[in-house]
């Protein structure tokens, strides 16, 4: 099973005259990265909202906020009247010393002077709390869902392209038997063009040449890589979400297609090398965003 750290969720809700906004973004990382944006008063929560998301989303950049909309009367604000009112005194013996009228316009200007707008601290009502995390519950479910449907066009792709380097890997037999037969007569034409007058000994040379055939044969890297991709396949189809263990799978194919490639020593097999490298890295590409 495969499944993307691309997610997103969102929902909103009504309680206590307060209209709250939940809304989930995961993209992909290599460790989990949460950063949360919530309201002041939810802040004593922070560790267990951190928990939830680590829990369900595993891993993946995931942004959590949270947004309040207060349609109630009731508010933490709260004017400090007497500081206004100490305040207003003060400009307006101040303005009468100096011949200047004192008007509206003072008032609003004193309302952003310190200490006249207060905020008083509160706590976070149990079940106002215990409604936002069941709709954090269904948010985390809906964004996992979304993983989930995008992990599907995901594994689509990888598994084509990895069935795409298998195709591409029996296509190599007849021009590796080719090849060996090019060689050997390369080498025997450069041999006759040598001009050694009969020193040759052809016993050591067909010894020297079964050793470089051997040194170029590349049937191991082949059942190596065609294990590989099996493999990759296999882990692709588990329950478990292995975007790390596929990665590392990835890795092995690819070091097997560059020995393959390092061994041709023909031009036909070496097209076919670069098709492979292709393939894989469309597949690498994809797996950084696998879970």
């Amino acid at each position: 099973m495969i499944k993307s750290m691309t997610g997103f969720g969102r929902t909103e809700f009504e309680v206590n005259s307060k209209k709250i906004i939940l809304e989930i973004k995961s993209l992909n990382s290599k460790q989990i990265d949460i950063n949360i944006r919530i309201p002041l008063i939810y802040r004593e929560k922070e560790t267990e909202l951190r928990k939830k998301i680590s829990e369900k989303l595993v891993r993946g950049k995931i942004d959590l906020t949270i947004y309040i909309e207060n349609h109630g009367e009731d508010s933490s604000s709260r004017i400090n009247e007497q500081i206004l009112k100490s305040y207003f005194r003060h400009i307006k013996q101040i303005n009468k010393d100096l011949g200047l009228t004192t008007d509206n316009s003072t008032l609003q200007s004193l309302l952003k002077l310190p200490d006249v707008i207060k905020t008083e601290f509160e706590s976070v009502d149990e079940e106002e709390w215990n409604v936002l995390t069941r709709n954090l519950d269904y948010v985390l479910a809906e964004t996992d869902n979304f993983r989930l449907r995008e992990g599907t066009a995901l594994k689509v792709d990888i598994t084509g392209n990895i069935a795409g380097i298998q195709s591409l890997l029996k296509q190599i037999g007849p021009f590796e038997s080719q090849r060996i037969e090019t060689i050997k007569s390369r080498l025997g034409e450069n041999l006759n063009k040598a001009n050694l007058n009969g020193g040759i000994d052809d016993n050591r040379f067909e010894q020297e040449l079964i050793y470089y055939l051997d040194k170029m044969d590349m049937n191991e890297e082949k059942v190596r890589l065609d294990n590989h991709c099996k493999y990759f396949l296999e882990t692709v189809s588990q329950e478990s979400f292995n975007g790390k263990k596929l990665s590392f799978i990835s890795q092995e194919i690819g070091r097997e297609i560059n020995t393959i490639g390092s061994k041709a020593y023909d031009s036909n097999i070496q097209r076919i090398v670069v098709q492979m490298k292709d393939h894989l890295e469309r597949v690498k590409e994809q797996l950084l965003n696998v879970l």
